[in-house]
């Protein structure tokens, strides 16, 4: 078993998001829990961040779900050929650009992810 605690959460006003990170503007914060501030030293303003997070939305995941055709797409792909939300493990991953950092928050831009999605990890962003 893999248990996964949340270590903050997405705030945003924004109703609808795009579908993916690479195509948004949309600004929101990512409000840590307060023990974790010690570990955001060193991001800075302008960096890009991976931001690993639950789809908390999400329905069960069922078989037939392995094979489903993206809104931008014609036909059918693979699940994990896609970033569609239905997944056996609903997770997600964004690359945001650091704003601001003010102690536990980190004010972010291309947000893809609804108020409330709980965030499990940070990592900075490398490009290949």
């Amino acid at each position: 078993m893999i248990n996964l605690e949340p270590i903050g959460y997405l705030r945003s006003e924004h109703i609808e998001v795009p579908k993916h990170c690479s195509i948004s503007d949309l600004e929101g914060e990512l409000v840590l829990a307060p023990e974790y501030t010690e570990g955001l030293v060193n991001i800075e303003p302008g960096d890009k961040i991976a931001v690993i997070f639950n789809f908390h939305k999400s329905p069960p995941f069922k078989s037939e779900k392995l094979k489903q055709r993206p809104p931008h797409r014609d036909s059918k792909k693979g699940v994990f050929s896609i970033c569609s939300p239905k997944r056996p493990n609903p997770l997600g991953l964004s690359i945001l650009e650091v704003i601001s950092i003010e102690k536990n928050v980190i004010r972010v831009s291309g947000i893809d992810m609804l108020d409330g999605t709980p965030i499990l990890d940070i990592k900075p962003y490398i490009a290949p």
